[in-house]
C-alpha cells in the first residue's frame, strides 16, 4: 500500500509523508536487508502509488516477477494519524483497491519456482475473497512442497471482525510451521475450546505447529515447542514508532530459522529487529542490514566514527 503519515490529527490539517507499508512487504525487506532472497506476491494498481511501491520494493532488493499491476483498481492507501504521543490511529483504504484482486492465480504463479519458507498473515486473508482463496492455496502449496509455512495472525479489526478472522485463519494455523500471534490475539488461531494462552499454545502444538511464537509488546516475546519454552525480554530503546514492529519481529525470527539459528538465537535476532523497527519513524526504514545487527549493543548516544 501507499503509506501516509500524518503529523497532527487530521481534522487539523497538517502534511502527509508519503512511504509504501504492508505486512508482508514490511517482512519482505526486512529479510531482503539481512541478506536472504525473497519474493513478494501482490497487486498494485497503475498509478503512481503502485509505481511508488514497486520501485521501494525493487530497491530493497525483492523480487517482484510476480507482482501484476492491475489498470482498473487502485492501489491500496493505509493513513497513521497520531492522536497522542503514544496513541496512533490507523485507518485503510483497501476495499475494491488491487490488492483485493489478489487470487489463488497470483499465489500458483509466485510459487511455482518453489520457496523454502511461505510466509502469510491475516492481514492479506481479510481484503477479500480472492486474497483468502490465494492464503489458502499458499498454505495448502507449501505443506504440499515441503516449505515451512510462516502464518502470521496479524488481526486488524478495521478490517474485519474477530468471529470472521477465527473462522479463516483456524483451519490455516493448523497448516503451519511457525505461527506467530500477538498475546491478545492468540485465541484467533487456537481451537475455540481453548479457553487459556496455556490451552492455546498446547491446542495449536497437538495439530502439529511446530513453533508457537507469541508477542508480547514491550515485555519482550515467548517461543513454545514440543521441548518447552524460550523467553525474551524486549530490548530496551527510545521508541519513536510502534507501527510495523511485529513485521520487524517476524522478520529476525524468520532470518534466524533461514539461518539454522537455535529457536533461542532466533527469538535474539527477533527481538532486536523490532527494536530497531520502534527505534525509526516507519514501519520498515530504521530495519538494520546484517553488518549492523550488533548496533543497539553499543552505549546511548555513541557515535561510530
Amino acid at each position: 500500500m501507499g503509506a501516509l503519515r500524518a503529523d497532527r490529527p487530521l481534522h487539523l490539517g497538517g502534511s502527509l509523508d508519503l512511504s509504501v507499508a504492508g505486512a508482508e512487504a514490511n517482512v519482505a525487506i526486512g529479510l531482503a536487508r539481512l541478506g536472504h532472497r525473497v519474493r513478494w506476491a501482490g497487486v498494485v494498481g497503475a498509478d503512481e502509488f503502485g509505481r511508488l511501491v514497486l520501485r521501494t520494493l525493487r530497491a530493497e532488493g525483492v523480487d517482484l516477477a510476480h507482482a501484476p499491476v492491475a489498470d482498473h483498481a487502485p492501489t491500496g492507501l493505509v493513513v497513521f494519524e497520531p492522536r497522542t504521543t503514544d496513541l496512533t490511529r490507523v485507518v485503510y483504504y483497501r476495499t475494491h483497491s488491487a490488492g483485493s484482486l489478489l487470487s489463488e492465480r497470483h499465489a500458483a504463479a509466485a510459487l511455482a519456482e518453489g520457496a523454502h519458507v511461505v510466509h502469510l498473515t491475516g492481514v492479506t486473508a481479510a481484503l477479500g475473497p480472492g486474497p483468502l482463496g490465494a492464503v489458502r492455496y499458499a498454505a495448502e502449496r507449501a505443506n504440499r512442497t515441503g516449505a515451512a509455512l510462516c502464518l502470521d495472525v496479524n488481526h486488524r479489526a478495521r478490517l474485519w471482525t474477530a468471529a470472521d478472522a477465527a473462522e479463516a485463519l483456524r483451519p490455516l494455523a493448523a497448516r503451519a510451521t511457525v505461527l506467530v500471534a500477538s498475546d491478545d490475539e492468540l485465541h484467533l488461531a487456537a481451537p475455540a475450546a481453548a479457553d487459556t494462552e496455556a490451552a492455546r499454545v498446547e491446542a495449536l502444538l497437538e495439530a502439529g505447529v511446530r513453533e508457537v511464537v507469541v508477542k508480547r509488546g514491550a515485555e519482550g516475546a515467548e517461543v513454545f515447542t514440543e521441548d518447552g519454552s524460550t523467553a525474551r525480554a524486549a530490548v530496551r530503546v527510545t521508541v519513536r514508532d510502534t507501527v510495523g514492529a511485529g513485521d520487524a519481529f517476524t522478520a529476525g525470527y524468520l532470518s534466524g530459522r533461514l539461518d539454522g539459528l537455535s529457536v533461542a538465537d532466533r527469538l535474539e535476532r527477533a527481538v532486536s529487529l523490532g527494536a530497531f523497527a520502534v527505534a525509526a519513524a516507519g514501519d520498515w526504514e530504521g530495519l538494520p542490514v546484517r553488518t549492523e545487527l550488533g548496533l543497539l549493543s553499543a552505549a546511548p548516544g555513541t557515535a561510530l566514527r
